[in-house]
């Protein structure tokens, strides 16, 4: 009987997961094939559905978590000679770095310097960097958003300054 569900909400709004399917992705074709992929995988796990309107809820979830996948995955990646041409010459990476390591060390709290420290050189996650300080993740989180706001600032006013 779910099956039937599925069936009956496929064909009834067949057209419109095909728009936005092809909203997301600008690509008609490729709309319809993540249409129909996504029924197949839906009909192939047989979930238990009780209602039209279930299977409506289940299909329609479906059709747009696959749609964003496909568009994240065709995401264009900037080629190495795109980024090397952007790059700043060796000197001025060093002028930068000082810059930041002197505003990093005058201008955050040593809370702020440590989760900046922790998360972006150390690549650690909020949650393990609040678990050692014994913060709450959210707490975490926002003094890492003050410090990068705080290094912005000063950056820009520095630049600012400069000119």
């Amino acid at each position: 009987m779910s099956q039937n569900f599925l069936t009956d909400a496929f064909i009834r709004l067949r057209q419109k997961l095909r728009v936005v399917s092809g909203r997301m992705i600008a690509d008609s074709a490729g709309a319809e094939d993540i249409l129909q992929d996504s029924f197949v995988r839906l009909w192939q796990r047989q979930y238990p559905l009780k209602s039209e309107k279930e299977a409506e809820a289940l299909l329609s979830r479906t059709v747009r978590n696959a749609s964003l996948n496909e568009r994240r995955r065709k995401r264009p990646i900037p080629l190495e000679s795109d980024i090397a041409d952007d790059a700043p010459d060796q000197e001025e990476k060093e002028r930068t770095y000082e810059q930041m390591h002197r505003i990093i060390e005058s201008e955050l709290t040593p809370t702020q310097r440590y989760i900046l420290e922790e998360k972006e050189y150390g690549g650690r996650m909020l949650e393990d960097i609040a678990k050692q300080l014994g913060m709450e993740p959210a707490a975490v989180r926002m003094q890492l958003s003050r410090a990068r706001k705080t290094l912005r600032k000063a950056l820009q006013d520095d630049r600012e300054r400069d000119a």
